[in-house]
C-alpha cells in the first residue's frame, strides 16, 4: 500500500508512466502528479484517475522547466515521497546516420531529465529523512541496433542508480531501476509490424509485456515491502 504518501511520475500522461499512476491510485496512494510535456493529455489522464491526480506540465529535458514543475507539486502536495523518471523518446538511427540532434534529444530527454529531478526532488527527501526513487531503465542497456543513444542513456541509468543508492540509503532514501522488455505502449506501436513479431517470437512467453506488468514492479519499489531493497536494477522481460 502507498497510504500517506506523494508521487510524481513523469512522462505519465500514457504508455508505463499512466499504467503505473494507475497501480499507485489502486495501492491508496494519497496524491499523485502526472508530470507530462503535453498538458493536455496529462490533464486528461488525471481526470480519468480521479481528485488525487495533478496534471502537470513539464518540458523534462530542461532544468528551469523542472524547477518551475517540482514547486507546482511542493505547492499543491507539501512534498514528494516518491519519484519516478519515466520520461523518455526514441531517436532511432543506425549510427554512421545518426545527427547531433538525435543524439542531443535522447541524451537531454532520457538521461539530463533524470539528473534535473533528482537533483530538484533530492534535497527535501533528505530532510524529510525518507524517499523512494525509481528509475526507467531498459534491456537497450544491453544493447540495441539503431538505438545507440538510447542504449546509453538507459545504461547510464543503471550506473546512476547504483551510485545514487549508495549515497542515499543512510537517509533511508531506496534508489532503484526497473528495465523493461519489450512492452506494448504507443512507442512500441510505431514499430514496423515485421520487427514487432520478431520481439515477440524471440520472447519465452510469447508475447509482448503489458505497461500494467512494469507498473506493478514499480509500485512494489516505492512501497514499504521493498524497503531493504536499495542500488538494483529490475529486469521485466517474459525472460528474454
Amino acid at each position: 500500500m502507498l497510504s500517506n504518501k506523494i508521487a510524481v511520475i513523469t512522462g505519465s500522461a500514457g504508455g508505463i508512466g499512466k499504467a503505473t499512476a494507475k497501480v499507485f491510485i489502486r495501492e491508496n496512494i494519497e496524491g499523485i502528479a502526472i508530470v507530462d510535456y503535453n498538458y493536455e493529455a496529462a490533464c486528461k489522464t488525471a481526470e480519468e484517475l480521479g481528485p488525487k491526480a495533478f496534471p502537470v506540465k513539464c518540458d523534462v529535458s530542461n532544468y528551469e522547466s523542472v524547477q518551475a514543475a517540482v514547486a507546482q507539486v511542493m505547492e499543491r502536495f507539501g512534498r514528494i515521497d516518491i519519484l519516478v523518471n519515466n520520461a523518455g523518446i526514441t531517436r532511432a538511427a543506425i549510427f554512421h546516420k545518426m545527427t547531433v540532434q538525435q543524439w542531443e534529444q535522447v541524451i537531454n530527454t532520457s538521461l539530463n531529465s533524470v539528473f534535473y529531478w533528482t537533483h530538484t526532488v533530492y534535497p527535501q527527501m533528505r530532510n524529510n529523512n525518507y524517499g523512494r526513487i525509481i528509475n526507467l531503465s531498459s534491456t537497450a542497456a544491453r544493447g540495441n541496433p539503431g538505438q545507440c543513444n538510447y542504449s546509453a542513456t538507459k545504461a547510464a541509468l543503471i550506473g546512476f542508480t547504483n551510485t545514487l543508492a549508495k549515497e542515499a540509503g543512510r537517509k533511508n532514501i531506496t534508489v532503484n531501476c526497473v528495465a523493461p522488455g519489450a512492452t506494448w505502449t504507443d512507442m512500441s506501436s510505431k514499430v514496423p509490424d515485421e520487427v514487432r513479431q520478431a520481439m515477440i517470437a524471440g520472447n519465452p512467453m510469447n508475447r509482448l509485456g503489458k505497461p500494467s506488468e512494469i507498473g506493478e514492479v514499480i509500485a512494489f519499489l516505492a512501497s514499504e515491502r521493498a524497503s531493504y531493497v536499495n542500488g538494483q536494477c529490475i529486469f521485466v522481460t517474459g525472460g528474454k
